[in-house]
């Protein structure tokens, strides 16, 4: 593949850099898009000079080191060696808050060279059509177009650098970011189809559920948002449908029954903050796979957290049908991380967001104390991939003897795994919806009498617990979740 250009531009401060790298986006995606309409009106085939244009800009930093590397607490925004490291850079105006929280730190604590410029990793042409409206009735099949056009290319989305795969020794240009332009355009449109809204409102305070009553609660909080007085300023459902503060209760609960969540195999629920702060629920449904794909897309967002509050069974005879618990270690059985995060790698427990929660729920619940610890209860969370785990009890038993594993699900251990791979901080707040062990299942009455009274309290302490974090940014982004060699964008 032949060079555009090596005329990178030398910029002086954060805002600058994004500024470039957006006016380099648009240009190439624009262009590309108008090229592709062309082709299919007229069967016009760009030239070779064109196709240079239709590429990601890339951001390059060369650390100048004069003397030691200075010294910092962040566990982001930080250079480990002298060198130049580079990232191919996609939808920098959308990102543009994220890249200015990297940028300022890094440009002001070490004697950086900032360059941007045109690299030469192609814009897959199915990023920039936005419906696939212009591609129907045109006659022209994807094959074609692919002939034609830069088109994905699989093997260059891969989550290398996340997984210590990148022999950094061995490279040019160190990796400046987790992902490149190519894997976060694959997890953004992955987001919108799974999902059924655009991945632009994904909010940095992530809820992950596995029932969709917490969906109607979180609609119902959402909406005494909106209606009191708060910072949130609209909500968006599945489909973009959107719910803004001023509507009356009656048109909005009007838009809400005309919404097709059951669409999406994971619709995602946004509510707004006027300071982009607010809050994404997402019903993620059942079962580690699940878990794993959704967590894979979301991190190219870089969330500063994501949580799950969702159902487990109690393993323990002292635990109660609505009783919480805050998983402080995870026995994974899943296998679905086993050949990138093998097993025996220990999850560490962050203690920000564990005392979040655990004082969520003292605020929420009105106990404290010994009261408290009647309902809630720290421990090792079993999870598994095989829902009829019960029927392997004998021989599963020693085991789970052995972990002192209080509950058991199919998804927290899988998206506790996610974060520390991902370097997205997590947390896992469970309730107890049946014992199977005990002979307290999960019968219609019983369970129907369980969610009425236990989903809100549930929902409300995730919530209280993602706003306790806002303001704890610095140390919540721990530098427990980073490796030797990290790439210094967080």
């Amino acid at each position: 593949m032949r060079p555009c250009s090596d005329d990178f531009i030398i910029v002086s401060s954060p805002e600058e850099a994004v500024d470039r790298l957006a006016e380099l986006h648009q240009q190439a995606t624009h262009g590309l898009s108008r090229a592709l309409k062309a082709y299919l009106k007229d069967r016009v085939k760009p030239d070779a000079e064109n196709h240079c244009q239709y590429r990601y800009p890339e951001l390059r930093l060369t650390y100048l080191c004069q003397g030691e590397v200075p010294a910092s607490v962040r566990a982001f925004a930080k250079v480990q060696v002298p060198g130049t490291y580079s990232v191919t850079v996609t939808h920098p105006a959308a990102f543009r808050k994220y890249l200015l929280e990297q940028l300022r730190p890094l440009m002001h604590d070490y004697t950086l060279r900032v360059e941007v410029g045109i690299s030469e990793q192609n814009i897959p042409y199915p990023y920039v059509v936005e419906q696939g409206d212009e591609l129907a009735g045109s006659g022209v099949t994807a094959a074609e177009l692919a002939r034609v056009f830069p088109s994905t290319d699989l093997s260059a989305a891969t989550d290398n650098n996340a997984d210590g795969l990148t022999d950094w020794e061995s490279m040019e240009s160190m990796p400046l970011a987790l992902f490149d332009a190519a894997r976060v355009d694959f997890s953004l449109r992955r987001l919108v189809h799974y999902t059924g809204s655009d991945w632009r409102h994904v909010q940095p305070w992530i809820l992950l559920t596995n029932y969709h009553r917490y969906v109607d609660q979180f609609i119902r909080h959402g909406l005494d948002m909106l209606v009191g007085d708060s910072r949130f300023t609209h909500m968006i459902l599945p489909g973009n449908v959107r719910i803004e503060r001023g509507m009356s209760e009656g048109e909005m609960q009007a838009i809400i029954g005309g919404v097709v969540w059951h669409r999406y195999q994971m619709p995602a629920y946004h509510l707004l903050a006027g300071d982009g702060d607010g809050i994404t629920l997402v019903n993620i449904g059942v079962g580690p796979s699940n878990a794993k794909n959704i967590t894979d897309h979301l991190a190219v967002l870089r969330p500063h957290c994501w949580l799950m509050i969702g159902h487990c069974g109690g393993l323990r005879q002292s635990q109660n049908i609505g009783d919480y618990v805050l998983a402080h270690a995870y026995m994974r059985r899943d296998g679905i991380l086993d050949r990138v995060l093998p097993p025996n790698i220990p999850l560490p427990a962050l203690a920000e967001v564990q005392l979040a929660l655990q004082e969520a729920a003292a605020v929420v619940t009105g106990e404290r104390g010994d009261e408290l610890k009647k309902r809630l209860r720290t421990g090792t969370v079993l999870t598994y991939d095989d829902r009829n785990w019960e029927l392997r009890w004998a021989q599963e038993r020693p085991l789970i003897n052995l972990a002192r594993a209080i509950a058991v699900d199919m998804e927290s251990g899988t998206i506790a795994a996610q974060g520390y791979r991902l370097r997205v901080p997590y947390g896992t707040l469970l309730c107890v919806s049946d014992k199977p062990l005990h002979s307290e299942i999960k019968l219609p009455g019983a369970a129907g009498a369980f969610y009425e009274r236990a989903v809100t309290q549930h929902l409300h302490i995730g919530i209280t617990a993602l706003d306790m974090l806002r303001s704890q940014l610095n140390s919540l982004h721990s530098r427990k979740l980073r490796s030797f060699d990290e790439p210094p964008f967080r």
